[in-house]
């Protein structure tokens, strides 16, 4: 594809990527919760959602998403009533005496990986986006496919490198929760912003 495109196209995704969302809440809070080092599974759940989403929308899903309200309007709700969900568990979730970064939980790396799946699907806008983004950096004169290649593999590496800071940020943030109260205030607070983002997401146009 055409290098200014491609640079553009990694400006977008960059400033995107990177500004605090479900995602990336996600990934800090397993981080604080299970260590950086197991926080790579709900890293990976996550990209897996990102792809498949991307996938389908290149697939044609976007359109179909776009030209059926009804279809979209239930993968809206069901996304967002998962978010609201784990907003939910978060102002439930126990706290511990114990030294944060001696103190990480253990679940297994496939209820980590299917957390972050889950999060990851529970927002059906990123198919759409994918579905008005990619147009406007896709040449019709070169190979659509070899393309497309190149647009996710970009976004698996600024997604997956805005990832790993926010894990290694919720590392630092867990020697300052190491006190229960304020382990109660961020459970409190991560669980407010996922209720926050499922609401948002529960009231946002299609």
């Amino acid at each position: 594809m055409a290098m200014h495109l491609w640079w553009l196209y990694v400006t977008a995704v960059f400033l995107i990527a990177g500004t605090p969302g479900p995602n990336m809440l996600h990934v800090m809070v397993q981080s604080i919760h299970h260590g950086p080092r197991r926080a790579v599974f709900s890293m990976a759940g996550l990209m897996s959602a990102n792809l498949l989403c991307l996938l389908a929308s290149a697939m044609g899903l976007g359109a179909l998403l776009q030209a059926s309200p009804r279809l979209y309007g239930a993968l809206r709700f069901a996304g967002a009533a998962y978010l609201i969900w784990l907003g939910i568990k978060a102002w439930r979730a126990p706290v511990s005496d114990a030294p944060k970064a001696e103190g990480f939980t253990r679940s297994r790396p496939g209820a980590l990986y299917a957390a972050g799946l889950g999060t990851g699907l529970s927002n059906p806008k990123l198919i759409v986006f994918a579905a008005a983004l990619f147009p406007q950096f896709l040449d019709p004169s070169r190979p659509f496919w070899l393309q497309l290649a190149i647009l996710v593999a970009t976004f698996v590496v600024i997604e997956g490198g805005w990832y790993t800071a926010y894990a290694l940020g919720g590392r630092s943030l867990a020697r300052w929760l190491a006190p229960p109260r304020r382990q109660r205030l961020f459970n409190r607070a991560t669980g407010s912003l996922f209720i926050g983002f499922g609401g948002l997401l529960l009231a946002a146009r299609a």
